[in-house]
């Protein structure tokens, strides 16, 4: 298979854990305020709950362990605290760089960036990686569509915005909600558990539906030009 005959219509990049080491950062603010709450709360539990999903969606379980309803100034001051430390903290994911370059080089403008995060995140955190020149308009939001991950919409929209079917597409997750909101568009996921506690493993991204396992983003290019 050569680069004329890509394997794929489109690739769909989640952002946090995949393009930018976010979620250390991200989830060591949200457990220190679940704290603040009264929750003791794990890492490793608070990886499990609330990473890859909006945290507006997830009140019941805050309620159930806080006894507190968030509410919209407690979520505005979440995002204050995340945007403060992901300026001062974030970096690109190792090879993200590297493997986007390959999918603009062999794919055009087919590709996007599919998060469940509200927008300002995400494009603020592609800036800041280096990484925003290459998606340009190309940005999805699970904020903006009626159910973010893990329903399928927000690939669904990505797909249909680059007028690809969701069943050629290719997406790249690292949580259980996003594996299982690309699986259920439709698409092949291909999931990135590299070692560390702020991401899902391996056997658990697999049994959510990820066809292929991969640990590093050197990897990926492979992967997308070459059957697995």
């Amino acid at each position: 298979m050569t680069a004329s005959t890509p394997r794929f219509a489109a690739v769909l990049f989640d952002c946090d854990g995949v393009l930018v080491d976010s979620e250390p950062i991200t989830n060591g603010v949200l457990r220190t305020m679940l704290i603040e709450l009264g929750w003791d709360i794990s890492e490793r539990t608070c990886v499990e709950l609330f990473v890859g999903r909006a945290l507006r969606d997830e009140w019941a379980v805050i309620l159930e362990n806080t006894g507190f309803r968030i509410d919209d100034a407690w979520l505005a001051a979440f995002r204050d605290r995340r945007d403060a430390a992901l300026r001062a903290q974030l970096v690109p994911i190792v090879g993200a760089q590297e493997a986007v370059r390959f999918v603009a080089a062999l794919l055009g403008d087919r590709f996007a960036c599919v998060s469940g995060a509200d927008r300002g995140k995400i494009e603020m955190q592609l800036k800041i990686a280096g990484l925003d020149r290459y998606f340009g308009n190309r940005v999805f939001s699970g904020m903006e569509v009626p159910r973010s991950k893990p329903a399928p919409d927000v690939y669904l929209a990505a797909a249909r915005a680059l007028r690809a079917d969701p069943a050629a597409a290719v997406v790249i997750e690292d949580s259980v909600a996003g594996v299982t909101a690309g699986v259920a568009a439709g698409a092949t996921v291909l999931g990135f558990a590299p070692p560390g506690p702020a991401h899902a493993t391996p056997e658990v991204l697999r049994a959510a539906g990820a066809s292929v396992i991969f640990t590093r983003m050197s990897e990926l290019p492979g992967l997308i030009a070459h059957p697995a």
